[in-house]
C-alpha cells in the first residue's frame, strides 16, 4: 500500500512538471507597486514604532533632565546654607581632640634638626591605626607617598603602615622594598607586603592585607592610593569622628589637585571632580544621606568592613560596592571637606542621540526650555565647584560629552567582553613635582626619636597659585 501511494505521488509531480512546461505562465513584477508597498510599510513602521520610540526617549530624557536640575539646585542650596550658618561636621557629630597634650612638641629639638614623630607616654589614648598604601608599578610616586604616610602625626607605637605592592616590574618592586626598609631603619612601623598573584587587583590586595596577624590590633584603617600625599595632621582631624561616634563607619576627605593648572585636560578634570567633592558629597553628608567611598583618602572602621563582609573582588568598583553594603547595614558616613588630600550617560543619550535623531521627525517637538534653559542652568550649577575656571565652561562641556562617549564605549565593551578598553595616560602621576624641588629630598638626613610629636616630615601641600592672566 505504501509503495502504491509513493508511486502515485511521483506520477502527480511528473504531471505537474509537464503542465508547467507545456503551458508557460508569464510572471510580471510591477516595480512601482512594490516600491509603493515598501513605502507604505516604512510609513507604518515610522508612525507605529520609530516615532513613538523616539518621542518616549525624548520625554524620558526631559523628565530625567528636570530631575537633575532639581538635584543640582537642592545640592547647591544645601551647601551654601551650610556655609552661611557654619554647619560643619564637628557641629553635627561629636568631635574632640585625642589626648592633645600627647601630640605637642617639646623643647627645641626641631631647631637642632631632629624631627620627633612619636610618643611613648600617653599614647594609650590613641587607637591603633593601619595605613594602607596599595601600589602597582608606581615608579614616579612611591617615595613621596610612603614618606607622606610615615610623616603622619600619630604615636609610632599606635600606627602601622602597610605597603601593598602588586608591582610586576622587578626594578620597581626592589625600589619600593628598599624605601620601606629605609623608613623601618628610622624606627617607623612599616610593613612591606607582596603576594604571589594579582587576583582581585586592588580589592584583592586590600583584602589580603587585612588578613595579617598584626592587623587584629588595629581599630581603624586609613587608605591612600600611591599618588596621594596626606597632610601630617590627617589622622588627628579624621580619627576623632570615629572614636567619639561609634555609628560612623567612614570618614571621607576631599581631594586636592596640585597639578590642575598643568594643561586643559587637568583643568577639565578638576572642574568635574571639584563639583563632586565640594557639592555632591558635601550635601550628602550634611543631610545624612548616602554618598560613596572614593576609594582613597578615607578612614574606615575595620569592624564595619568586617560587618559588611569585607572587600569583594567581584567588581572593579570595589569602593562603591563596599560603601553600598555597609550603608545597607545602617552605618553612617561623614564627609570632611576641610581635610584635603593632594592628589554622565544620560546627558550623552539626550544631547548626542535623542535631539539629533528627533530632527528627522517633524512630528516630535522638543520644548526650548528642555534644549537651552535647563541644560544651561545645570551646566552653571556644576561649574560652581571651580569658579576660577568658569571661562572654560564651553570647552568643558565638549570634554564631558567626549568622555561620556568613551564611558558608554567602555561599558558596552565590558558587558560584551569584546576586547580591552583603551587606556589613557593623561598626566604623569608625579604632577608638578618634576618641575619644583620637592621637600622630600632632605628626608634622608632626618633623625627619628620615639618621644613626642612635632612638625611633620612632609609640609602641607599647597596648590600652585596662578596669576589671572595665566588662566587665559
Amino acid at each position: 500500500l505504501l509503495a502504491r501511494r509513493a508511486g502515485a505521488g511521483e506520477e502527480v509531480m511528473a504531471a505537474t512538471a509537464w503542465l508547467w512546461a507545456e503551458v508557460p505562465v508569464p510572471v510580471r513584477v510591477d516595480l512601482a507597486a512594490v516600491a509603493a508597498q515598501c513605502a507604505w510599510a516604512g510609513q507604518q513602521a515610522r508612525a507605529l514604532l520609530v516615532v513613538p520610540t523616539v518621542r518616549l526617549l525624548v520625554l524620558l530624557s526631559l523628565a530625567m533632565t528636570v530631575m537633575i536640575l532639581l538635584e543640582k539646585l537642592f545640592v547647591a542650596a544645601v551647601c551654601y546654607a551650610a556655609k552661611a550658618f557654619g554647619h560643619r561636621p564637628e557641629s553635627r557629630y561629636r568631635w574632640r581632640p585625642i589626648a592633645a597634650s600627647a601630640c605637642k612638641a617639646g623643647g627645641g629639638d626641631e631647631e637642632d634638626g631632629i624631627v620627633i614623630v612619636g610618643s611613648s607616654s600617653g599614647s594609650a589614648a590613641f587607637p591603633v591605626v593601619l595605613v594602607q598604601i596599595p601600589m602597582y608599578n608606581e615608579r614616579e610616586v612611591y617615595k613621596v607617598s610612603i614618606g607622606a604616610a610615615c610623616a603622619l602625626e600619630w604615636p609610632s607605637d599606635r600606627m602601622v603602615i602597610q605597603v601593598l605592592d602588586d608591582s610586576t616590574d622587578p626594578v620597581v618592586k626592589d625600589l619600593v622594598k628598599i624605601e620601606c626598609q629605609r623608613w623601618k631603619s628610622k624606627g617607623v612601623n612599616i610593613r612591606y607586603e607582596v603576594r604571589e598573584n594579582r587576583k582581585g587587583y586592588k580589592a584583592g590586595a586590600l583584602k589580603q592585607g587585612l588578613m595579617r596577624d598584626y592587623v587584629r590590633e588595629c581599630e581603624f584603617i586609613a587608605m591612600f592610593d600611591a599618588d596621594f600625599q596626606p597632610e601630617s595632621d590627617f589622622l588627628l582631624r579624621t580619627v576623632p569622628f570615629l572614636v567619639h561616634n561609634p555609628d560612623i563607619a567612614l570618614v571621607q576627605t576631599r581631594w586636592k589637585f596640585v597639578n590642575s593648572d598643568e594643561c586643559l585636560l587637568t583643568r577639565f578634570q578638576e572642574m568635574s571632580l571639584d563639583y563632586h567633592f565640594k557639592f555632591e558629597q558635601e550635601a550628602g553628608s550634611i543631610v545624612y544621606s548616602f554618598f560613596g567611598f572614593n576609594g582613597t583618602a578615607g578612614v574606615w572602621r575595620i569592624s564595619a568592613i568586617n560587618d559588611a563582609g569585607g572587600w569583594n573582588d567581584r567588581t572593579t568598583v570595589e569602593d562603591m560596592d563596599l560603601a553600598v553594603r555597609t550603608a545597607l547595614l545602617g552605618w553612617k558616613f561623614v564627609y570632611v571637606g576641610d581635610v584635603k588630600i593632594a592628589a554622565h550617560t544620560l546627558t550623552f543619550i539626550y544631547y548626542c542621540f535623542a535631539i539629533p535623531v528627533s530632527v528627522f521627525f517633524p512630528e516630535i517637538q522638543i520644548p526650548l526650555w528642555g534644549v537651552v534653559y535647563v541644560p544651561t542652568v545645570i551646566t552653571l550649577c556644576k561649574s560652581l565647584g571651580s569658579p576660577s575656571s568658569f571661562h572654560l565652561v564651553i570647552l568643558w562641556v565638549l570634554f564631558e560629552n567626549v568622555m561620556s562617549l568613551h564611558r558608554i564605549k567602555a561599558t558596552i565593551t565590558g558587558l560584551l567582553d569584546t576586547r580591552r578598553v583603551n587606556e589613557w595616560v593623561v598626566t604623569e602621576k608625579l604632577g608638578d613635582a618634576n618641575k619644583t624641588e620637592p621637600a622630600m629630598e632632605g628626608l634622608d638626613d632626618v633623625q627619628v626619636i620615639d618621644v613626642e610629636l612635632s612638625t611633620p616630615l612632609v609640609p602641607k601641600l599647597e596648590k600652585r597659585r596662578t596669576r589671572l592672566w595665566d588662566k587665559y
